[in-house]
């Protein structure tokens, strides 16, 4: 008895404490999530998200599943670049500006804009914009659509319905907003959104449809008896009630191309030519098997690309060919974009010697997959409709995704991100690729400068948006009198690989973070396969940088060909320029130009065999990057000397200078094992092909290993130890079977010191590999030569804490080594004038090495008792014939450009 009484008492102090103990971690998750709540509503206010309540897990199936996207959507899927920082202010350097602020900015994203924008006029440019924004006076509240909505009238209310759980009135889009629900705030976002049918229920919940609800779910008005949030006089429903009403806009249908049955060939297409960089080559054969004279081809060039401009003017020998000469700089995501189309746009309607039907824009990306002859008879089916495609998600999500709901400013070849905004209310919105096939009717009703009330206004909108192009064509369709003339289809086949391609590549442009489409490859051509019995007439991306072989076995297919009819000189080779000597408004590469004059010299005493040569090389006139069956195989440098009777070009290619131990099983696996800049994520390559690196270079390891044909992961080390043996950085990076390709990079202070590193590569304690890159001195500097204030203020050291340097010392330099290493170095800092030039010249003959040299001239020649061939019948020269690029005469009977 004593024992069971001595029990029960330990069982109620036990359930005592127990209930103590539940009482005190409920009011510990109370005050967590109330401090988060408080920490949301400082940071951001409430926005529309698509969420399942409480109350229902389930609602939202037709949202879910129209966010599912086909690989032919060039859609970017979007995400703000940086995360929320609570909140942590941001100070702005009102020291900095030389003008007085026409508000008082607290929004965080434009006071970061202000302090990090360079110069004076784009400061003044994001104050002045961000402070209309804030006082409502940059954008129009309200737009109105003219696109026919028969009976449906906006804001007119069908009553209160009966709604289920598991089978809702309303299924096209859910949100909830305990804030400023209410029936008008809801039929805004259902229109805004493209649905016919807005709902208000619970209060704070809002939901979207396309179908008229049943008439046997109707119920008596007092059953929608909880008010709104936003508007107190309103009511917003109930448990499983809902009051609906017409948003003013029917059910939008896409038209359906017809892609069957007899057409004629008399359509004429502009194919817009949107260009950047420096493929003249590949420029050039997308031309050509686009070529046909009873079609225009209109071009427009990146204001930035002197080069490009300049090597494609000799084309207006042709009647259809033009280049604009307003130029845009047409930087990733930039407003722009929009403006230079619709410029271009609008100086087609004034060529009145060009009598055309539809206008297509493409870029050096770009490449055919269906004869342009298959092409025009589609279109001649298809008059007056306009080809974009959507985004094919739910509308909300698609505006956040894609930054619409933000603020953008453009300067300095940048978009700033300055905060938040709202749309105006009343349209549809609409968007998704930038790439369409638009009809000349719709052309003169969006391109001129002085448009309708709905142009304009969303013109006003789109000046301040982020990617316009991939929006504004399709939102002024959606909402104008052509909105039936609507075909959701942009003609293009895309090559998504979202996880290679959302990489934030474009960091350096945009305050946000984007999707690219990858370049084709071989593996890839099931895709364009595919186009075959689908209204598909472009592939994109194409780089023959890249790969060029896929783009050969492309055009062969498109001539039904296994091979070429005929026998074309260098078919596998591909030349991109890097420098032109008469490129203006750019600044040579110091790099570049300091390579460059080593490299001539070294050419000349190459060609002398060590007798006297009197030949000079000192004018540089091109550089290209020379690519054989999709490898790099030189860069060509093309050089003349001091009298301007001779052109040499030199041919010089890196030398890898890996060590690895062996054998080793890991060591065996390494393919590549490099440090260079410029690494493409998404392509997984660097486009720095020559590996020349500056002081002020941002240097990475770059790895490939071959399968390992295990499930371990191995756990790498990269130690980066300058030429005087100082160890800069460690890093660490992992290699699976899942991950066999990457790259590390560093944390290292610039300048680095310039000479010899090295990185080595460590696995479990061990030496694995070991990488030596050259970081070049520098005989020029902003294009002036290097003064001695500047050489000394590069050469600089920066080193671990000593109990990082203890942990590796095995692996670093002795004492008696860095010693020596250190006198090697402040000599080398100490010289100028021809010690210099010297220097620099025995690091690039360690690190370069010239392989083939040509003459440009008829004839091979003696030069300095060395017989040279001429660069015209070489396979690797830039002066050497390139068939497959090259534009000549039309071929009178088929109205084309011969290609096979």
């Amino acid at each position: 008895m004593v024992k069971n009484n001595t029990k029960n008492k330990y069982l109620r102090r036990y359930r005592t404490c127990f209930i103590i103990g539940i009482v005190i971690l409920s009011f510990h998750i109370l005050l967590v999530a109330n401090f988060f709540a408080q920490n949301k509503t400082t940071e951001e206010p409430e926005k529309w998200e698509p969420s399942d309540s409480d109350r229902d897990s389930g609602s939202n199936n037709e949202a879910l599943n129209s966010a599912r996207r086909s690989d032919d959507d060039e859609t970017n899927l979007l995400a703000p670049q940086t995360k929320r920082s609570g909140n942590a202010s941001i100070q702005l350097k009102l020291e900095d500006l030389n003008f007085d602020l026409p508000c008082h900015i607290t929004e965080k994203q434009a006071l970061s804009a202000l302090n990090r924008a360079k110069t004076q006029r784009c400061k003044q440019v994001i104050a002045n914009i961000s402070c209309l924004s804030y006082e409502n006076q940059l954008y129009p509240q309200e737009l109105k659509s003219s696109c026919p909505s028969g009976s449906f009238i906006r804001g007119k209310q069908l009553g209160c319905y009966k709604d289920e759980k598991n089978f809702r009135l309303l299924n096209g889009y859910f949100g909830v907003n305990k804030n400023e629900n209410s029936p008008s705030y809801c039929i805004n976002i259902c229109l805004q959104s493209g649905f016919p049918y807005a709902g208000v229920q619970y209060g704070s919940e809002c939901f979207c449809g396309s179908e008229e609800p049943v008439l046997s779910s109707k119920i008596p008005d007092s059953s929608c008896n909880m008010k709104c949030p936003g508007d107190p006089h309103a009511t917003c429903g109930g448990y499983y009630t809902i009051n609906i009403y017409q948003t003013g806009i029917k059910k939008f249908i896409p038209q359906v191309a017809n892609d069957t049955g007899p057409y004629d060939k008399s359509v004429r297409i502009v194919f817009l030519l949107t260009l950047n960089g420096r493929s003249l080559r590949q420029v050039k054969r997308l031309i050509k098997i686009l070529y046909h004279v009873n079609h225009y081809y209109y071009i427009h060039v990146d204001v930035r690309q002197d080069y490009l401009f300049r090597e494609l003017l000799a084309l207006e020998t042709y009647p259809n060919i033009r280049l604009t000469r307003t130029r845009f700089a047409t930087i990733w995501g930039g407003a722009s974009l929009l403006e230079m189309l619709r410029s271009c746009m609008y100086e087609l309607l004034k060529m009145k010697d060009w009598n055309w039907e539809f206008v297509l824009n493409l870029s050096e990306s770009d490449f055919p997959v269906k004869s342009i002859d298959k092409l025009t008879g589609f279109l001649s089916r298809n008059r007056q409709k306009n080809f974009v495609k959507s985004h094919g998600r739910e509308v909300q999500r698609f505006i956040q995704k894609q930054g619409l709901d933000k603020t953008f400013i453009e300067c300095e070849y940048r978009m700033w991100r300055v905060g938040n905004r709202k749309l105006p209310t009343g349209i549809q919105v609409d968007g998704g690729s930038d790439w369409i096939a638009l009809s000349h009717s719709f052309v003169q009703y969006v391109a001129p400068p002085n448009p309708d009330d709905l142009v304009t206004g969303l013109l006003k909108i789109f000046k301040h948006t982020l990617l316009p192009a991939e929006s504004f064509f399709h939102t002024v369709l959606r909402n104008s009198k052509f909105c039936n003339s609507y075909v959701d289809n942009n003609l293009h086949v895309t090559n998504w690989k979202r996880k290679l391609g959302c990489k934030c590549q474009y960091k350096h442009v945009v305050d946000w973070c984007g999707c690219s489409p990858n370049d084709f490859r071989p593996e890839d051509w099931s895709k364009i396969l595919n186009t075959l019995p689908r209204p598909l007439f472009f592939a994109r991306k194409f780089e023959p940088i890249v790969n060029q072989l896929v783009i050969l076995q492309l055009e062969l297919w498109l001539h039904n060909l296994d091979k070429p009819s005929k026998q074309v000189q260098n078919l596998y080779s591909y030349w991109q320029n890097l420098y032109h000597h008469y490129d203006i408004g750019t600044t040579p590469d110091d790099t570049l130009m300091t390579l460059t004059n080593s490299i001539s010299r070294k050419a000349v005493q190459n060609l002398s065999n060590g007798t006297a040569c009197s030949l000079d090389l000192v004018k540089l006139l091109e550089v290209h990057t020379f690519h054989y069956k999709d490898n790099h195989k030189y860069n060509l440098f093309l050089y003349n000397n001091s009298l301007n009777s001779i052109s040499i070009e030199v041919a010089i290619k890196p030398i890898n200078k890996l060590i690895v131990v062996k054998p080793n099983p890991l060591g065996e696996n390494i393919v590549t094992l490099a440090v260079n800049s410029d690494y493409d994520q998404k392509e997984q390559l660097s486009r720095n092909f020559l590996r020349m690196l500056s002081p002020y270079s941002d240097p990475v390891l770059i790895y490939r290993f071959s399968s390992l044909k295990t499930n371990k992961q191995y756990n790498l080390t990269c130690l980066w130890i300058d030429p005087i043996g100082l160890l800069h950085d460690v890093s660490t990076f992992s290699v699976d079977e899942a991950s066999l390709v990457g790259f590390v990079k560093p944390n290292l202070k610039q300048p680095h010191l310039p000479g010899v590193w090295k990185a080595k590569i460590l696995y479990k304690d061990s030496f694995l590999a070991q990488v030596s890159f050259l970081i070049m001195p520098m005989q020029y500097l902003h294009r002036n030569g290097v003064t001695n204030f500047e050489i000394s203020s590069i050469y600089t050291g920066v080193t671990l804490n000593s109990n990082v340097v203890d942990a590796y010392a095995k692996f670093l330099p002795n004492i008696s080594q860095r010693e020596v290493l250190e006198k090697d170095a402040l000599t080398n800092s100490q010289k100028q004038g021809d010690s210099l030039l010297q220097w620099i010249d025995s690091l690039v003959a360690s690190f370069f090495s010239i392989e083939k040299m040509c003459v440009n001239s008829k004839f091979s020649e003696d030069i300095c008792g060395s017989t040279v061939s001429t660069c015209r019948v070489t396979a690797w020269s830039s002066l050497s014939p390139d068939p497959k690029s090259a534009i000549e005469k039309v071929n009178e009977t088929t109205g084309m450009f011969d290609i096979w």
